[in-house]
């Protein structure tokens, strides 16, 4: 018998991934081809909610294809290159490799193993959270020491620092999508526009990220599309989170004073702040947004355990009580993407609104993943959705962004038509192929 199915749908439907609704009760796997089509609807409906936001992590700005990453890696591979970069060895060529100003050299990577921090086969070289966690311990003890070997330590753990630092902001300013390269961006851009499908009538979605990099904002100025991001002014943008509080809206009726909502409109809050903000001396929010980036801003959130104190001073204060505010309202939805649930002060907000009936939790990532989403599994709360597994094809997952962005958000009126012709084609191929075998 000959199939004049597509190959990509036969292999498709050979793999499976999880829709997670009631915790560890059984829940057959779904398998691609028909299964995507069930996520699909329930997000749809989920989507209706009155109030609707997203939770983007880190993962949902990395994008890896053919062993190649085109947009910005995730904590643990940019821990294994920060602590296994070269060091002033030769290549194959026996010519002295020039390392970046980023890098640790010998007597740092020697430092750090007195102080008990190898950085090779340890958690540091799996996690730069840990480093950085160890960095600021040693530099609080160190600047409340009168000794004068701990001043020389202190300065020494300082310019380490400010390593990791550096090296961050290269990594989420330099890259395949800084030279040309536009999938990560297109994929953003996808994304916003199926968000802007939503019903008019229904509350503007609001769009929470951990991330730093500027993919948000280039995808929603390319399509054109308006936001509030917590700044205000043209040519000084600074920080207001009073305009959290606008919207956009057209006159409708000039004499009647009527109005109506602009479609399109979404609120983005950097929770984590952003390579676009540094300190400024002026205002009750000393906060400026500068275009273009040209040095490392003071304003970023880096990897340490000072995160949950940071959130606690002006503008975080103010981005995590939008966070709060818009997920602990009735019928809401939050939509979690590219997030391992490893920012305890936005776990703590999450977990408030789990005490609110009408709340409901969607999350992307792998159903057997351990931690906090393994915990969240155990509450056998129906709520609580687990979305992941296996991809489509062999490279991909379930959870990842762009398999979410393709697969499972709503799909446009252009998307369903292409669907439709795809699935009479496959059918018409079927109705073929079992006339032949008939004869």
């Amino acid at each position: 018998m000959v199939s004049l199915v597509p190959a990509d749908v036969t292999a498709a439907a050979t793999r499976q991934f999880q829709f997670v609704r009631a915790g560890d009760a059984p829940a057959p796997p779904l398998e691609w081809g028909q299964g995507q089509e069930q996520v699909r609807k329930a997000i749809s409906e989920a989507l209706n909610a009155r109030n609707v936001a997203f939770l983007l992590g880190a993962g949902c700005s990395s994008l890896m294809e053919d062993d190649k990453e085109r947009g910005i890696s995730t904590m643990a591979p940019l821990a294994k290159e920060f602590c296994s970069h070269p060091t002033g060895e030769l290549d194959d060529n026996l010519e002295l490799v020039v390392p970046p100003a980023w890098a640790l050299d010998k007597d740092d990577v020697e430092y750090l193993a007195k102080l008990g921090a190898k950085l090779t086969g340890t958690e540091y070289a799996r996690n730069l959270e840990r480093l950085m966690e160890l960095l600021h311990s040693l530099r609080f003890v160190f600047s409340r020491s009168d000794k004068p070997e701990h001043g020389v330590s202190g300065a020494k753990v300082e310019a380490i620092i400010k390593k990791v630092q550096d090296f961050l902001w290269v990594r989420c300013t330099d890259g395949a999508f800084a030279h040309g390269d536009g999938a990560v961006l297109e994929l953003y851009e996808s994304f916003y526009r199926k968000l802007v499908m939503r019903d008019r009538s229904l509350p503007r979605p609001w769009v929470f990220t951990t991330n730093y990099d500027l993919f948000n904002e280039r995808a929603m100025d390319r399509l054109g599309l308006p936001y509030a991001n917590g700044f205000s002014g043209v040519v000084e943008r600074r920080f207001n989170p009073a305009t959290f509080r606008y919207a956009l809206a057209e006159q409708l009726d000039l004499s009647n004073r009527k109005w109506s909502a602009v479609d399109g409109f979404v609120y983005l809050c950097k929770v984590h702040g952003s390579i676009s903000w540094t300190e400024d001396d002026h205002g009750l929010f000393p906060v400026r947004e500068l275009w273009p980036q040209d040095a490392p801003s003071k304003v970023m959130i880096y990897p340490t355990p000072a995160k949950q104190n940071s959130s606690l001073g002006s503008p975080y204060a103010d981005l995590f009580r939008e966070f709060q505010s818009r997920i602990v309202r009735e019928q809401s939805v939050l939509i979690t993407a590219g997030f391992a649930f490893g920012d305890e002060h936005l776990n703590n907000i999450i977990y408030q609104a789990l005490t609110i009936p009408t709340f409901r939790l969607i999350i992307f990532a792998d159903p057997n993943s351990e931690g906090e989403i393994a915990k969240l599994r155990k509450l056998n709360d129906p709520r609580i959705w687990i979305i992941g597994g296996d991809g489509p094809t062999d490279d991909t997952r379930a959870h990842y962004f762009n398999t979410v962005v393709e697969h499972f958000l709503p799909q446009r009126p252009a998307e369903r038509i292409d669907d439709a012709v795809k699935l009479v084609l496959e059918n018409l191929g079927r109705k073929k192929t079992g006339g032949e075998d008939e004869l």
